[in-house]
């Protein structure tokens, strides 16, 4: 079935319950109803049992009888275009034309338990797991056929899934004839050479931009069921608030509600229709009466709190002894950076489905982890994971934890309050801003010393910062809704690492630098953002080695050169310089920023140069381009690695120059695309990446390769318009020391 028919098929929705959960059961491309919806037939057990144990080539791909190639994953589609590149993957080393292979995505019932999708680690992971079990499944079928064409196996040729021996050919159907290839995964199964790839490094489209552009329903925000019911929460007006009362008699006298579910804290309408359930929130948030804490530190005091309650030392990297090294430095330079709490910012509110029926669980989600999540889920309800199925639909947006493991625990709770049916919860954009886990704000100080060359020859950053890492392991006190319950599940919140020194070892060759992490619990719920603390970590950092370059009166990018070995770091700054050029003749009003980092200090490789425009009688400035160069190995698919680099930095250039969470004691101000402002589509700057591809090596994550460099990059751009430093996020233009330009 083309993409396009399953789409229509799906958006429809004009076939009764039996009909359309069987057919959407089916399904094995494009939008995720796949077996899912199956297992909401009558008096049917959850299909499809995970195949193998991850062992087996069956537990990463399985052929049908039509010779259809589907490919197994536990990860999830998260907008980073992973489906495409792993389907390349498998498709490569058996020889299958693309509009032949499907995958299915992250369900507990179908694929392996592969953690969660975070990290950019799908392709170094799932897709080296499945590219090992095509390996493993060409070579069995290669024996198969060599019986069958009386050859042997390396006088075969394959193209398009059909073995050939001279004029003798045979298909891959006819060897498998639907059965699963159970056999293990050795490892030692040999792949394709290189040289020899059609699809692996081509710019190969993915088959959901289409459909995004037509606005065909694809994401779970999209998805209809029969007989579904909608169903909204009440939230508290800040953290810690208490319930005190609801108008329930008003609530329940409203037309089309037929529940009003109310369990300690946790307040939620069930309605026929959606917006009868909007209606009846808007009726409770006027009327329900609550007991609210005071929210603190207030904005004004949240750095310096930072600072003073930032609880111990981990000392995360030491060599030589630094603050001798420093006391030595011919010069010595020391730089504090800030960076604000900031939103994940998904354009669509998170969104899920459950239904509670003959004692199963089926919940349709966009997490990114659908099995931590089946486990949190389970402890949320004492009811056992095997009565539990998670499947992944993506959502409109993800760019780490947001809100989309809390909305299933939403929807969880209210379907076990209302048997047989389907119940939706989608989230308000409020609800969304105002609940949803944040990056975390931060603190960085760095001291640097040169030695008389003008060398870097100590360096010392200390780092204060909440927890990146909330994701649900288990605890159903990860999920919002737990913590409301008349019995409420306890969590710690916050006070602890879980990535908060990523990026903050510096790749540079120093003789002589520690790092020092003091762990923070702040006043909002924090945790993981599109690259964790390497954000902040790497603005930070490459802002002063901006600083100590302008100290040693050399050039930023020849200074950064003069501290590097790494042979695929210097080629990608080469490669940047050479491409993009740099300050090639001063041009007035324009300034030029260059950053780089190797992501996570193990993946990508990335560097980034911002050009800015300011206009002084406005006192304003716009960033204009972004251009970088990026290594991530093999590269699997060239359009998806530049597309995620091009995302990475528009939206690491929106978070650096606008974005902050607001709030007051009463909760959180930034309710709004008002009150949160992003960067629009206007003010988005021309981007250009150039890619270095290397097929010989290993694939490396690169979806977050370029928001750390992209923000001291246009940082170091506003220094070399202005000569004003900006070390705090956002990097608002009333920041900037505009009187030399009176």
């Amino acid at each position: 079935m083309k993409v396009f028919e399953v789409f229509k098929t799906y958006g429809a929705f004009r076939t009764d319950r039996r009909e359309f959960l069987r057919n959407s059961g089916r399904l094995l491309i494009g939008f995720q109803l796949l077996p899912l919806a199956g297992a909401a037939l009558d008096g049917e057990a959850i299909p499809h049992p995970v195949a193998g144990n991850g062992r087996t080539i069956d537990s990463w791909l399985q052929f049908d009888s039509e010779g259809i190639l589907t490919v197994i994953t536990g990860k999830m589609e998260l907008g980073q275009g992973i489906r495409t590149a792993l389907m390349q993957m498998a498709a490569e080393e058996l020889d299958m034309p693309m509009d032949r292979v499907r995958i299915i995505i992250a369900d507990t019932s179908q694929t392996q338990d592969e953690r969660y999708t975070a990290g950019s680690g799908s392709i170094e992971g799932s897709g080296n797991s499945i590219r090992q079990a095509a390996a493993e499944a060409r070579r069995h079928l290669l024996k198969l056929a060599a019986d069958r064409l009386n050859a042997v196996p390396e006088k075969l040729t394959v193209e398009n899934g059909v073995v050939r021996y001279g004029t003798k050919t045979i298909a891959y159907r006819d060897l498998v004839k639907g059965q699963k290839l159970e056999m293990e995964v050795t490892g030692n199964a040999p792949l394709k050479k290189h040289s020899e790839y059609k699809l692996v490094g081509k710019a190969v489209g993915r088959t959901d931009i289409a459909l995004m552009a037509a606005a065909k329903p694809y994401y779970i925000q999209d998805m209809r069921l029969p007989g579904m019911v909608h169903a909204r929460v009440l939230r508290p007006p800040v953290y810690g608030a208490k319930l005190l009362s609801v108008p329930r008699e008003e609530v329940l006298k409203l037309p089309g509600v037929s529940q009003l579910v109310v369990n300690g804290s946790f307040v939620a309408v069930v309605a026929a229709d959606e917006f009868q359930c909007i209606k009846a929130v808007r009726l409770l948030r006027e009327k329900a009466k609550w007991e609210s804490p005071a929210l603190s530190p207030l904005p004004a005091a949240l750095y310096e709190d930072i600072l003073q309650k930032g609880a111990g030392t981990e000392t995360v990297e030491e060599k030589s002894d630094v603050v001798k090294n420093l006391s030595e430095a011919s010069a010595t330079l020391e730089a504090v950076y800030k960076r604000p709490y900031h939103m994940h910012g998904s354009i669509g509110p998170s969104c899920a489905i459950a239904e509670w029926k003959d004692g199963q669980l089926t919940i349709w989600s966009h997490s990114q982890g659908v099995y931590p999540l089946r486990k949190t889920i389970s402890n949320l309800l004492n009811l056992p994971e095997a009565k539990i199925r998670i499947t992944g639909v993506p959502g409109s947006g993800c760019y780490g934890h947001n809100g989309a493991d809390d909305v299933a625990g939403d929807a969880a709770l209210l379907a076990m309050q209302a048997p047989g049916k389907p119940v939706r919860v989608q989230w308000m954009r409020e609800d969304e801003h105002q609940w949803e886990p944040y990056g975390s704000a931060m603190v960085l100080r760095l001291k640097g010393g040169l030695d008389g060359d003008g060398r870097v020859s100590a360096w010392q950053t200390e780092i204060w910062s909440d927890t990146h890492s909330t994701r649900p392991g288990g605890n159903a006190g990860h999920l919002l809704a737990a913590r409301d319950l008349e019995k409420p599940f306890n969590l710690k919140s916050g006070g602890f690492s879980g990535g908060s020194h990523r990026n903050s070892v510096p790749l540079y060759d120093f003789n002589s630098q520690k790092i020092i992490l003091h762990n923070y619990n702040g006043p909002l719920r924090t945790s993981a953002l599109r690259s964790l603390g390497a954000y902040a970590n790497i603005f930070a950092l490459e802002s002063f080695m901006d600083e100590l370059a302008h100290k040693a009166g050399k050039d930023p990018v020849a200074f950064r050169l003069s501290h590097l070995k790494d042979p695929r770091a210097r080629a990608v700054i080469e490669l940047l310089i050479e491409k993009g050029g740099w300050r090639k003749g001063e041009k007035e009003l324009v300034g030029e920023g260059f950053a780089f980092a190797q992501y996570k200090n193990n993946a990508a490789y990335c560097a980034v140069k911002a050009e800015i425009l300011i206009d002084p009688s406005a006192k304003t400035y716009k960033v204009t381009k972004l251009s970088s160069a990026i290594d991530a190995g093999q590269t699997i698919n060239s359009t998806g690695v530049i597309s995620q680099t091009s995302g990475g930095m528009i939206q690491a250039a929106s978070w650096t120059i606008m974005e902050e969470v607001r709030y007051d004691q009463n909760g959180i101000v930034s309710t709004s695309w008002d009150k949160y402002p992003i960067l629009r589509f206007g003010d988005v700057p021309h981007t250009e990446v150039f890619l270095i591809d290397r097929p010989e090596l290993e694939p490396m994550g690169a979806g977050e390769a370029a928001q750390g460099p992209t923000a001291a990059a246009i940082a170091n751009a506003i220094f070399h318009a202005t000569g004003s430093r900006l070390r705090e996020i956002p990097l608002l233009p009333e920041k900037i020391d505009w009187k030399k330009f009176s």
